[in-house]
Parts: C-alpha cells; sequence; structure tokens
C-alpha cells in the first residue's frame, strides 16, 4: 500500500498543478480590490479511525482535543491552495467489542499517540455560491485534497500493563488528507470555518501495531476563525456570473436607452422634413412657395415676381455687367451663411447679408444660380436631399425680399462635388455650402 501511494503522488501533485493554472485563467471583471491571502486557527477532535471503512487495529477509537493554523492563497473564486498544520494526541484501547461482536483479543491494551505535527498542503475547490445573482455572498462550502507528512509517537499500553514507547524520534509517514467544510463570513476580513478533513496515513504504526493488513487513518472535526489579510473585498466570496448577469442587464439598458434616442431622433427628422415640405410647397409651380404666393394658381410658364403674380416683362435686350463690387457682395454672403445643423433652416446671422444680395438682384435684374453641397457625413440620399432643400431655402429667403424667382434656379448636388478633404472637421465644414453663382 506504501508503494502505491508513493506512485500516486506525481499524478496528485500534477493535478494540484493543473487545477491551479485551469482555475487561475477565469477573469475577475471587476474593478474591486480584493483580499487573496488569509490566516486560520481551529480546534476540534482527533479520532484516530475513518468511516470509509477499513478494520482498525484497536476497537475503541476515543476522540481527543487537536489543534491547528493554515495559510491560504486564494486564485480565483473557486480555488486556493491552503497549507495546513494540525497537533494533538489519538486514543485507542480494546475495552469494547466490534460492531461486529468479535472481541479484540491483541496483547497490545491501548495505544497513546502524540501528533508531534501534520503537514500538508491542499486544493481547495469552492463547490458553488448560494445565491447565483448575488455578487457577493455569505456561505460557501468547500472540498479538498492534497498531501503532506506527518511526524508522531505512539505508546503501546500491554495486556499486562507495561508500556513501550516508539523512541524519542518521530515516525514520519506520508499522508493524503481529504476533506470537506463550510465558511460563514462574518465580516470582510473574519470567516467562521467548519471542517472535516480525513487523513490516510502511508503506514500501519500509528497506533503503535503494525499488522500489515491496510494503513491507519485519522479524522479531524474542527472549527475556527480565518482571517483575510489585505483590504478590500474577499476573492473567495465573489461571484463572476453574478457580476456578468449585471454587465449584462446594464448593457441592455444602455441598448434600451440608445434605440429609444434613435426612435425620437428619427421622428424629430420626420417632423422637420413635413415642415421643411410645407415650406417648399410650390402648387403652382411658378417658383414661389404658397406660403410666399399671393397669386396662387397662375399658369404654367407665366413669369411672375417675388409675391408670385404675373410679371409683365418688356423684353429689352441689353448686357449684363457684373462688377467686382457685386461679385463682392455675393462672396460676402457666402461667407456669412449658415444653416441649423443638419437642417435647412437659415440662420439670423446671414439675413443682413443676403438682403444685400436680393437688393443687388433686384435693383440690376442678374440671375442667380443657388447649388448646394454637403460632405459625406450620412447617406448618400439623405446628403442629395439636404442640399436641395437648403438652396431652396435661400432661394426661398431671396424671394422674400423682393428677387424674381423666375431668375433664380436653385439645384442640390450632394455630397459629389468636394472642394477639400472630408477626413478632417475642417475639410467637412467647408464642404457643407451653398454656391452663388451670378450672371
Amino acid at each position: 500500500m506504501k508503494l502505491n501511494l508513493l506512485k500516486s503522488m506525481p499524478v496528485v501533485l500534477a493535478g494540484l498543478f493543473i487545477g491551479s493554472v485551469a482555475q487561475a485563467q477565469e477573469p475577475v471583471t471587476s474593478t474591486t480590490k480584493f483580499r487573496t491571502w488569509s490566516v486560520g486557527v481551529n480546534a476540534g477532535a482527533l479520532t484516530p479511525l475513518s468511516p470509509l471503512g477499513g478494520k482498525n487495529d484497536f476497537s475503541n477509537n476515543k476522540t481527543s482535543f487537536g489543534y491547528g493554523l493554515y495559510v491560504k492563497k486564494q486564485f480565483t473564486p473557486y480555488f486556493s491552495l491552503r497549507l495546513d498544520g494540525v497537533r494533538g494526541k489519538l486514543k485507542g484501547d480494546n475495552s469494547e467489542a466490534y460492531d461486529s461482536g468479535l472481541i479484540n483479543n491483541s496483547p497490545v491494551r491501548a495505544f497513546d499517540t502524540q501528533l508531534s505535527y501534520s503537514g500538508s498542503l491542499s486544493a481547495v475547490v469552492n463547490m458553488f455560491n448560494i445565491d447565483m445573482f448575488k455578487k457577493e455572498d455569505a456561505l460557501q462550502l468547500f472540498v479538498s485534497a492534497g498531501a503532506g507528512l506527518a511526524g508522531y509517537k505512539p505508546t503501546i499500553t500491554t495486556a499486562a500493563g507495561s508500556s513501550l514507547y516508539a523512541g524519542d524520534k518521530n515516525i514520519k509517514e506520508l499522508i493524503i488528507p481529504v476533506g470537506v467544510g463550510a465558511k460563514f463570513k462574518l465580516t470582510d476580513a473574519v470567516n467562521l470555518d467548519l471542517g472535516w478533513t480525513i487523513n490516510f496515513v502511508d503506514g500501519d504504526n500509528l497506533d503503535g501495531v503494525y499488522k500489515g493488513t491496510s494503513n491507519d487513518k485519522y479524522n479531524y472535526a474542527y472549527a475556527g476563525l480565518e482571517y483575510a489579510l489585505g483590504s478590500g473585498k474577499q476573492l473567495a466570496f465573489h461571484n463572476p456570473v453574478a457580476l456578468t448577469y449585471d454587465e449584462a442587464v446594464k448593457a441592455k439598458q444602455t441598448a434600451d436607452a440608445l434605440k429609444g434616442d434613435l426612435d425620437a431622433q428619427k421622428a424629430e427628422n420626420a417632423k422637420l422634413r413635413s415642415e421643411m415640405n410645407d415650406l417648399l410647397k410650390d402648387t403652382d409651380g411658378d417658383g414661389v412657395a404658397d406660403k410666399l404666393d399671393k397669386c396662387p394658381g397662375t399658369p404654367a410658364g407665366t413669369v411672375v415676381d417675388g409675391s408670385g403674380c404675373p410679371l409683365v416683362v418688356t423684353k429689352v435686350t441689353e448686357k449684363v455687367i457684373v462688377t467686382e463690387a457685386d461679385r463682392a457682395v455675393v462672396k460676402e454672403a457666402i461667407k456669412n451663411l449658415e444653416f441649423d445643423l443638419g437642417k435647412a433652416t437659415i440662420r439670423s446671422k446671414s439675413f443682413a447679408s443676403l438682403n444685400r444680395v436680393a437688393a443687388l438682384l433686384v435693383e440690376k435684374n442678374f440671375s442667380l444660380k443657388l447649388a448646394g453641397h454637403t460632405d459625406n457625413t450620412g447617406s448618400k440620399a439623405l446628403n442629395l436631399r439636404l442640399s436641395k432643400e437648403r438652396a431652396e431655402s435661400v432661394k426661398a429667403y431671396l424671394v422674400s425680399q423682393g428677387a424674381n424667382a423666375s431668375r433664380i434656379e436653385a439645384t442640390g448636388y450632394g455630397m459629389g462635388q468636394p472642394i477639400a478633404t472630408n477626413k478632417t472637421a475642417a475639410g467637412r465644414q467647408q464642404n457643407r455650402r451653398v454656391e452663388f453663382t451670378i450672371y
């Protein structure tokens, strides 16, 4: 049996290492600072038997006081490594019969073993959080397994009443501890620790009697306190499942809010388009919007004035001369022309320079071509419509100031004729324009 346990050690240690690496790969998505180191003290009952089967060398195994301490490193909410040390006594005798009724006729009447030390390194796995939707729990159930070394001194009492000692030196044997437990969080730094560990000894001399038929074993049931070192929350009670759930809920709430904003913007755009269509509506097609047309229903092809009324035109052939001063008036209007963002509404600061252009058109009877342009932000269809609406908006304003609608041509070119790069804010600003050409 001893040989089989020694052969199994590389497998046990490899399992601990692989488990720690696999668990450590689980990311903790919270920015909260965690406590990962802790120390614990405990005390409880040591008993030289196991409920998992196997015949004991003594028929009456007694419970004795034991105590221990440990240091633990928490790698993830589910996995940690724990270094334990335990001391105490193990006692038993043959004063009672076995459960089967058989009497132990061994020449040894009793034993008293001093457990000088028991040191082991175990992998501890937290089974689950009691409440999967709570980011931090107060109760953890765990299992553990590991390997270590025990040093002990057995003393036996013969049937004749004499005592025999194992000697001054400790007997050293490999142990395999397997345990279960529950941990209750009392504060951010203190936990109540309840546990039960079965220690399988790689030898048959823990009780001072060697029969060679089975290895000895002993239990340690304990209660104690664990102190988490550092500051912040304890990583062992952190629940990444609940944290992920909260993040998913927040992401959905953000998406719903963005969708609501988008729907509101769509409704606002639809309202603006309706208002613009009403503003530019020209039922009789004379170039004057219905809202400004004082003579609605003029026949097609009728030359009208700025108010939409028929204009008596005397055909006079004259040479149209555009001076530098005229071009300066137009240039100033272009420079000062501004619209509301994403709309065809002219801002009031542009009215003064537009009024001078209207006066120039009336005074010299010039013709004017308005060409609307946009940058490449948005769809092609949207930009084409917006550029057309802005050019028409300028025309409607000039006509309202007395300019001849039939001499003003408004065209939208969208984003197809940029004069600067659309890769910079300054370039896009230059591309959003309405060009004036007088002739």
